[in-house]
């Protein structure tokens, strides 16, 4: 069985999964139904957090080797985060290469491992806009908000990309 014949069946059976039994603060479906590789995602704001009442757009693009290899994922809505790239790349451990950080910074066990599944990605995810990484940011000028200026600036800068995904449903 050729690697990408493999991708197709694990996305098919994960993508039915997470229909028949749904993870709180997300859907998942495929961008286009001729396509297993690109998916779309609905992020809800998770509660308690100033991105409370957003609905943000994503997409996770699997490569081929996949699950030998992890996915990206890019918010499509308007997201300011620490942790997500201007152009809404997601940036964290699990969602890099496998094996070891050439910086030092992530062991090899944190970042993807051919064992993780979209769920696994997308608890990491919410888990991620509750809890930033401001050591490894992504976004610096979110990150340096996030230290110095959370009731103010980043939390100015949260609630607009809220009301933008609002207006964008």
């Amino acid at each position: 069985m050729s690697a990408e014949t493999q991708a197709t069946l694990l996305l098919k059976r994960q993508l039915q999964e997470l229909q028949k039994k749904p993870l709180e603060g997300f859907s998942a479906g495929l961008v286009d139904d001729d396509n297993l590789f690109k998916w779309e995602l609905m992020i809800i704001g998770p509660p308690e957090t100033f991105y409370e009442g957003g609905y943000f757009k994503a997409h996770l693009i699997f490569p081929k080797e996949y699950p030998q290899r992890p996915p990206k994922m890019t918010f499509v809505s308007e997201f300011w985060h620490p942790n997500v790239h201007k152009d809404g790349e997601v940036c964290i451990s699990i969602l890099h290469e496998p094996g070891e950080d050439k910086y030092g910074y992530e062991k090899a066990e944190e970042r993807w491992l051919p064992v993780h599944t979209v769920e696994t990605i997308l608890l990491s995810v919410i888990s991620m806009i509750s809890d930033p990484n401001d050591e490894s940011p992504a976004n610096v000028d979110a990150a340096k908000e996030w230290r110095n200026d959370y009731r103010g600036a980043f939390k100015k800068n949260v609630k607009r990309c809220v009301r933008k995904s609002q207006d964008n449903l």
